[in-house]
């Protein structure tokens, strides 16, 4: 894993611990970011072992060529350098968004567990997936992969998409990275609905 160099600290959120990672992209990352902790493992004892960074609620702004592009939200933030693959762990859930140039949200991730293999720049999201797209369709799934090289989403699991008048269930799902495009492999069914009916679905199914 390379080291990019010390965090700015920008501004204090929730537990005390807002980090920016200059030149450290969380959507687009390159492999490492080092910053304060709100709490610490224990003293180290098989380096191998234990994460280089151990973090605990975190609320995290973080910059791309010196403009904020990136927010991320986790209980616990682990980050294990010496195993192999090298990983970083978020065990405990996390919230991600991604800001363009006038700080408007492109997208918007939530996971109940999420690990992200920083060599291979490939992310795998588990537990209760959900994602927003521009369009303001919402996605849902119980495991979802990212390959950031390839530019790719995928999962092989069941995907529930709610859109503006429809929502459309299916097995199997690929997108591109902006879930823009996307197509489900073994669609299984298309539901149209009503405006109300669409708008109390939309609540239930908030991520924000």
């Amino acid at each position: 894993m390379l080291l990019l160099g010390r965090s700015n600290i920008l501004h204090n959120i929730n537990m005390n611990i807002t980090i920016v990672c200059g030149a450290m992209v969380m959507f687009l990352l390159f492999p490492a970011c080092s910053g304060r902790h709100k709490e610490l493992g224990g003293a180290i004892t098989n380096r191998d072992s234990l994460p280089i960074l151990d973090t605990r609620g975190v609320t995290t702004l973080i910059s791309d060529s010196g403009i904020i592009r990136y927010r991320i939200k986790t209980e616990e933030w682990l980050v294990y350098d010496r195993k192999s693959p090298s990983y970083w762990a978020f065990e405990k859930g996390i919230y991600l968004e991604k800001f363009d140039s006038l700080f408007h949200v492109e997208a918007s991730i939530k996971a109940d567990t999420a690990y992200y293999y920083d060599k291979a720049r490939l992310w795998k999201l588990s537990g209760h997936v959900a994602i927003q797209n521009l369009k303001g369709e919402k996605f849902n799934t119980e495991l979802l992969y990212w390959d950031q090289n390839k530019g790719q989403i995928y999962s092989d699991r069941f995907i529930r998409i709610v859109q503006p008048d429809k929502i459309i269930t299916g097995r199997g799902f690929e997108s591109n990275q902006q879930m823009s495009a996307y197509t489900i492999q073994k669609p299984e069914g298309i539901f149209y609905v009503d405006n109300t009916s669409l708008s109390d679905s939309l609540k239930t199914d908030s991520i924000n």
